[in-house]
């Protein structure tokens, strides 16, 4: 791999990270590793507070799976993609940072699962979005699990089941898309979003991050239940902390917060 085809770059406390796989910024398995790699490591930086996922050029965020590599044996879709999975971040422990997908094209089969791993996705008015994986006689894994827990399940069987595309308006109609915002402004609209979280306070994010995954699944009240078992670290971390009372204190002296994460 030329080390290009990932490109990594630290703004302030926001970490950038740039497929840069011309054309479409297709996924081996190499790559998918050090993805895994890339967000591992900025999982455990306690510098870094957000993370921005985008891709090169203005037509592919990601067409997922590189299907060429694939021909050619160098990729198995039943390969180690690494510690994160698939792209790096659906599967890493532990992630619980925010990660933003700045979607600057056409988010493909698992470029648009790794779109989905994202907490929160901005879009530009082209972006489009599609699950071909019927048409080749295979299963969309990652989508067919989150996918109908994200959107309607009537709009996901439809993606699921034909494959077609789906414009930046629908998707935002139904809620897989936050914002949409012209190619010109995509980055700086991303960088914002990653300031205003990397000024946040980083144990809530964490302990919202770990809340969600372990009650995925669960009704509501034995997801209370959950949280008073005091089974969550990140929650315990949280009102064991610091930063738990400097939140009540900031209010009473009337000023910002300072958040130490501590």
């Amino acid at each position: 791999m030329n080390v290009d085809e990932l490109k990594t770059t630290r703004v302030g406390k926001v970490l950038e990270v740039t497929l840069n796989r011309p054309s479409a910024n297709a996924i081996d398995t190499f790559t998918s590793r050090r993805m895994g790699k890339i967000f591992e490591e900025f999982r455990d930086d306690p510098d870094l507070k957000c993370a921005i996922i985008t891709g090169s050029g203005e037509k592919f965020f990601s067409a997922g799976w590189d299907l060429k590599a694939a021909a050619k044996g160098d990729s198995q879709a039943d390969d180690d993609f690494g510690v994160g999975g698939f792209g790096g971040i659906q599967e890493l422990p532990a992630l619980n940072k925010p990660i933003v997908a700045a979607v600057n094209g056409m988010a493909v089969g698992g470029g648009l699962e790794l779109m989905m791993s994202a907490d929160i996705v901005i879009a530009v008015e082209n972006a489009r979005f599609s699950l071909p994986e019927i048409k080749a006689g295979t299963l969309a894994d990652a989508a067919t699990i989150k996918l109908p827990r994200r959107i309607p399940y009537h709009v996901a069987m439809d993606l699921l089941f034909t494959g077609r595309w789906m414009g930046a308006p629908e998707a935002k109609h139904w809620g897989l898309v936050n914002e949409i915002v012209s190619t010109k402004h995509l980055m700086t609209r991303a960088h914002e979003i990653g300031k205003l979280l990397s000024g946040g306070p980083p144990l809530v994010f964490a302990a919202v991050k770990e809340v969600i995954r372990m009650t995925e699944g669960l009704t509501v009240q034995e997801s209370f239940d959950l949280l008073r078992s005091r089974k969550s670290s990140a929650l315990n971390k949280l009102y064991a902390s610091d930063d738990h009372k400097e939140g009540p204190r900031a209010f009473v002296e009337k000023r910002l917060p300072v958040w130490k994460g501590r």
